[in-house]
């Protein structure tokens, strides 16, 4: 049994003519008696008779038909399923990302994302971005949001998205909150940065190191949020993206001032592998991103 024999039994069974279960499936009447020939021949009894040129079913026949109503509706759903899944991005889309882009960038972007796509259901795992691009390398991951410095991937295509400055985060009264800052003011100061690893720490060491400033580490943090509330404690300066630290220093609980010297870029970006034709719904969020922030 095939669908279109399936669909050809469903007509029939109302009782019309050959002409007329040709005529609603748009085929030709001998297509529709070699199909109903061969479901026929399939099922080895009759399924059909002829009565005042009217298909009638025989008893078999009645006997199949809940089950013909059953998977063609089966096969509608899975029709619809593929539909979604081709044109609507359904389906799962993981994305891997770093902190900063993952607590202060994506979220405003999936929101609209899911709005345009309501199928597709993302899920986001958050890592340092060296894991999250290694997610994405073995294929773990369909896309990676991470902020980065520049220099090549290989193997990757990657689409800055967005400046992402690091700043310097003071509490209002520590002493060099106000007025301009000068690497030679921050000899000997007491930082807190990020843990190992990650994009901010490689950055704010290649800094330290490019503008000579011989700092004291006080204190290596996992999150961004436990540097702020240690800043804010006057526990030491802290080397922050901008973008997480807008809130506080909007409301002044932190004062942040640019970076010295010279500083690298560092920029958040969409990465997804050369080699590999994305998910459906993957291309679809890469489409997206590149729409909305014009890249």
């Amino acid at each position: 049994m095939n669908p279109q024999q399936l669909r050809i039994f469903m007509q029939a069974a109302d009782g019309r003519s050959l002409t007329e279960v040709a005529s609603a499936l748009g085929l030709k009447q001998p297509t529709v008696t070699f199909h109903m020939q061969k479901l026929e021949q399939s099922a080895g009894l009759s399924l059909f008779r002829k009565q005042a040129g009217r298909v009638r079913l025989t008893d078999a026949g009645e006997a199949l038909l809940p089950y013909a109503a059953k998977i063609s509706a089966l096969l509608d759903e899975a029709s619809q399923l593929m539909t979604d899944y081709r044109e609507q991005g359904r389906g799962r889309l993981k994305i891997g990302a770093s902190y900063t882009p993952a607590t202060y960038f994506l979220p405003a972007y999936l929101a609209e994302f899911q709005m345009q796509y309501p199928l597709a259901l993302p899920t986001l795992t958050v890592k340092q971005a060296g894991d999250a691009l290694a997610l994405l390398e073995s294929f773990e991951v369909d896309v990676a949001v991470v902020s980065l410095s520049e220099e090549p991937y290989p193997g990757l295509n990657v689409i800055p998205l967005g400046e992402d400055p690091l700043t310097l985060a003071f509490a209002p009264f520590h002493p060099l909150a106000a007025g301009e800052i000068g690497i030679e003011d921050l000899q000997g100061q007491p930082f807190l940065v990020h843990e190992g690893g990650s994009t901010s720490r490689r950055l704010s060491e290649r800094w330290a190191a490019e503008n000579g400033l011989n700092w004291q580490i006080r204190m290596e943090l996992g999150a961004i949020e436990t540097i702020k509330e240690a800043v804010k404690h006057g526990m030491g300066i802290g080397i922050l993206p901008r973008r997480s630290a807008r809130r506080e220093e909007l409301s002044g609980e932190l004062v942040l001032r640019e970076l010295p010297g010279k500083v690298s870029v560092r920029r958040i970006c969409l990465a997804y592998r050369k080699e590999d034709e994305p998910v459906r719904q993957a291309a679809a969020f890469i489409a997206f991103m590149r729409a909305k922030l014009g890249v």
